[in-house]
Formats: structure tokens, C-alpha cells, sequence
């Protein structure tokens, strides 16, 4: 009889081989050993492999004592974070009813000044917010980093184990049926002494599954890190664009006041003399999430056209799909083969064979450098998974068949299509946060800094389609 361990995972650690007979540290030889210790070598074996068991049934360390009380401190800090959070994110709301109340009142000096005031004490917030929220963040990418540590550590002490009692199964399985006997003058304690290898056999299979679950979680592990450090980054950036953004308004102000004196009338003047025409907006380029770029006229047609057959505003859609809107993400420089997750790369395979596309000539949005994939195809930055969901429909409406990610009116018909499934019609924001972040969208960074950028985007995008339609009507 032998009985060969049934391994479906690579236990081997570094540097070693479970198959090569070890130093004994019982000073005995290899039939005396069996002789007088097979019985108690496998409760050995079980003593190490049932711990094993318990380590990797467990998804994470218990805590006891001061790391228990560490663990409730910090909760606790998160909780007082994200009530100031909320408490900062109420009064941004409010700034921004007053000022949409201000541009509704109508272009005169006071007004301008009260929303230059009104915008400058909401930068100011955004920034202490996001202040808040890269203190939060902070927090949780070192606690990542403990568990991706404490998974590591179990993984890797789980695999010493598990190589150390496939070892001496191996060396139990190359006895030959002279020693076998020998060892066990009694056919019971033969048979007891099978029946015992036979449970360790399955409980080290069981071991061997459980550590492919732990590498399965440690792999979810790191692929939260890289989305948490890419947040950290993104807020980073706002956080410099939002500083600009507070100096140039302030400029601003300080200019309009030196200009006018305080005057109404050299208000209006000049107001007169810097507003856009509707020649200047039909050239003005508009540059896609995508990569591509468009003329301003151009791009709202496609929208116009997404927007009578979604019902999605025209101006909310560019401005999702506008490449500021998502503060200048890496897109289209890179192969599929480097950049995108394995489970889309078939389907973007049967995408680019329907098109009659070379797969290795239509590049993807890049991974970023903590590891989140890439791989979002075209102007709407679709990953193929997403795009199937939506090519039918997408055909329907604008008779392309089959439809192409990287076709602009294919392109600006699926990302209405998916906003409207997101609720666009009764709150913009979160759509354009879920369009950015997909299922994990209640993030900050999605809701307070996607979402947000997207609707002042769309408010200066309304104001030059407010000026072309005027034009063509007038």
C-alpha cells in the first residue's frame, strides 16, 4: 500500500525540499524509530497539521488585551474623523446652494463678489476636508499593511508546517512491506496505524486548501492597499489643485475689485468684453476621458443625441467623460496584456475579433503603480466586462452592430446608458462617482472628489451650451 499525499498547491518554502529525508532528532534508527514510535509520530503529525487547520480556517488574528484596546482607540478616532467629516461636508452643501443661489440672481458686481466669497470659503473647507480624510486614509493603509503582514506570516509558517508533515508522510510511504511489518508485529496496529495516515492525508489536503484560501485573501489584501494608495494620491493632487484654485480665486477677486472701483457700470463693461461667444466654444477642444480629443460643438452632438435617448444631461455627460473630470488618470498608452485583469482579457479578445481589430494595436488605460489594474477601453473607459453588459443597447440606439468602445458615438451612448442605471437622474454626483469607482463608490475620494469635480464640470459645460443653443435659436 502506498500512500502518496494528494498536494493541489505549492507548499515548498524557499531554499527546501519536502521530499529529501531530514536530520532526526530522535537518535534512533529508521526501523527501531518506526518500531517503537509509529503510533506517536502520527499524533506528532496531527499535533502539527490541526493547528495548521485552525490558523487558516481563521480570516483574521483574535485580539486580546492592549491590542484590543488599540484596535477600539482607533475605531474610535475613525468615528470622531468622520464626524467632522460629515460636519465639514454639510457646510460645503450649504456654500454651494449659496452660490448656485448667487449665478441665479443674475451677472452684476455684488453678486460676483458674494460668489468669489462664497467660492473661496468652500475651497477653504474642501481642503480642511480633504485634510481629514488623508488623516483617515492614512489610518486604514497601515492597518492593511498589518493584516497583508500577519497573512504573510501565517501563510508563510503554514507552509514550513504543512512541508515538514508532507516530509514525513513521504518517508512513511517509502517503507517497504518487510519494515512495515516489523514495525507492527499485530495486524491491528497495522490497520490502526493506515487509518490514522489516512486522516492526516485529508487534514493536510484540508491544510493545503485553507493556505490557498489565505493566498486568495492576501492578494484581495494588496489589492486593496494599491486602491487606498491610489486614493491617497488622487487626494494629494486635488488637494494641489484645490490650493490653485482658492490663490486664483482670490486673484480674481482682488482684480475685479482694482478694475471696477467698485463700479457697477465697469462691471458690466468688462463682463461685455470677456464673455465667450458661440464661435469661440464651437472651436474650443474638448479633450475625452479616453485620450481623444474633439471640438466643443462636436462632442455636445454625441451628447445631445445620448441625452434624447437616455435622458441623461447633455452637459453632466461631458463632463464625465471630460479628462479633468478625473484629474488627469493614466489612459489608452497601454497593452492589454500588461495592463488588464486576466478574467477580462478573453472577453476583450471576442470585443476586438468582432470588430475586426488587432487586439495588440488597440491600447488600454495603464494599472497605476500600487497594482490596481487598468484596462478601460475607448472615450467612456469601459473594461470589457462592463462594455458586454451594455453593447446590445448601445446598438439599439445608434444601429452600429456590432458596437465599438473606441467609436465616439458608441462611446458617449453606453456612458449615458450606465449613468442612467446609476441614478443620474435624481443624483448626478453619485453617479458620476459610482461611473469612476464602480461598486465601491462610497469613497471620499469618489463622492467628494470625483463627484464634485464632475458637477462643477457640468455647471461651466451648461453655460456654453446655454450660449450655442442661444446662438442657433437666436
Amino acid at each position: 500500500m502506498r500512500l502518496k499525499p494528494r498536494t493541489i498547491y505549492d507548499v515548498k518554502p524557499s531554499g527546501a525540499d519536502v521530499f529529501v529525508p531530514s536530520k532526526r532528532i530522535v537518535n534512533l534508527s529508521r526501523v527501531k524509530y518506526f518500531a517503537a514510535h509509529g503510533q506517536r509520530k502520527l499524533v506528532v503529525l496531527l499535533a502539527v497539521i490541526l493547528p495548521l487547520l485552525f490558523l487558516t480556517s481563521v480570516g483574521a488574528p483574535v485580539t486580546t488585551g492592549s491590542t484590543s484596546a488599540t484596535a477600539g482607540s482607533t475605531d474610535v478616532q475613525r468615528q470622531a474623523l468622520e464626524a467632522q467629516l460629515q460636519q465639514l461636508e454639510s457646510q460645503i452643501a450649504g456654500y454651494e446652494t449659496t452660490i448656485s443661489n448667487y449665478q441665479k440672481q443674475g451677472k452684476s458686481l455684488t453678486t460676483e463678489i458674494n460668489t468669489l466669497n462664497a467660492n473661496i470659503a468652500k475651497i477653504n473647507l474642501q481642503i480642511r476636508a480633504i485634510n481629514i480624510s488623508l488623516d483617515e486614509l492614512n489610518g486604514e493603509i497601515k492597518d492593511t499593511n498589518s493584516q497583508i503582514s500577519v497573512t504573510e506570516s501565517n501563510i508563510n509558517a503554514g507552509k514550513l508546517s504543512l512541508a515538514s508533515a508532507l516530509q514525513d508522510m513521504y518517508e512513511n510511504d517509502n517503507q517497504n512491506l518487510a519494515e512495515i511489518l516489523l514495525a507492527h508485529p499485530q495486524l491491528s496496529d497495522f490497520f490502526d496505524n493506515v487509518n490514522n495516515l489516512d486522516l492526516l492525508q485529508e487534514n493536510v489536503q484540508v491544510a493545503i486548501t485553507n493556505l490557498a484560501a489565505m493566498e486568495t485573501t492576501l492578494q484581495n489584501q494588496k489589492q486593496e492597499l494599491g486602491v487606498k494608495l491610489s486614493d491617497e494620491a488622487t487626494l494629494k493632487a486635488y488637494q494641489a489643485q484645490q490650493a490653485t484654485a482658492l490663490r486664483s480665486t482670490k486673484t480674481d477677486k482682488t482684480s475685479l475689485l482694482a478694475e471696477t472701483k467698485g463700479q457697477e457700470a465697469a462691471y458690466q463693461k468688462i463682463l461685455a468684453t470677456t464673455q465667450q461667444t458661440a464661435a469661440q466654444i464651437r472651436n474650443q477642444i474638448f479633450q475625452l476621458l479616453g485620450g481623444g480629443t474633439l471640438t466643443f460643438e462636436k462632442a455636445y452632438e454625441y451628447a445631445a443625441a445620448a441625452q434624447s435617448a437616455t435622458g441623461v444631461r447633455a452637459a453632466f455627460l461631458l463632463a464625465v467623460l471630460d479628462r479633468e473630470s478625473a484629474l488627469g488618470q493614466n489612459v489608452g498608452q497601454c497593452s492589454y496584456k500588461t495592463a488588464m485583469s486576466p478574467s477580462n482579457i478573453p472577453i476583450f479578445l471576442q470585443i476586438t475579433k468582432a470588430l475586426g481589430l488587432d487586439p495588440n494595436e488597440m491600447l488600454v488605460s495603464c494599472p497605476n503603480a500600487d497594482g490596481v489594474y487598468g484596462g478601460a477601453m475607448g472615450p467612456a473607459q469601459f473594461i470589457p466586462s462592463t462594455w458586454k453588459l451594455y453593447t446590445s443597447a448601445v446598438s439599439n440606439i445608434t444601429g452600429n452592430n456590432p458596437a465599438s468602445p473606441w467609436s465616439d458615438a458608441d462611446a458617449f451612448t453606453a456612458a449615458a446608458l450606465y449613468l442612467k442605471d446609476a441614478g443620474a437622474a435624481t443624483n448626478e454626483q453619485k453617479a458620476a462617482a459610482e461611473y469612476y469607482c464602480g461598486s465601491n463608490w462610497n469613497r471620499y475620494v469618489c463622492t467628494q472628489v470625483y463627484g464634485l469635480n464632475v458637477i462643477e464640470q457640468a455647471d461651466q459645460f451648461q453655460q456654453d451650451i446655454n450660449v450655442l443653443n442661444s446662438n442657433s435659436t437666436g
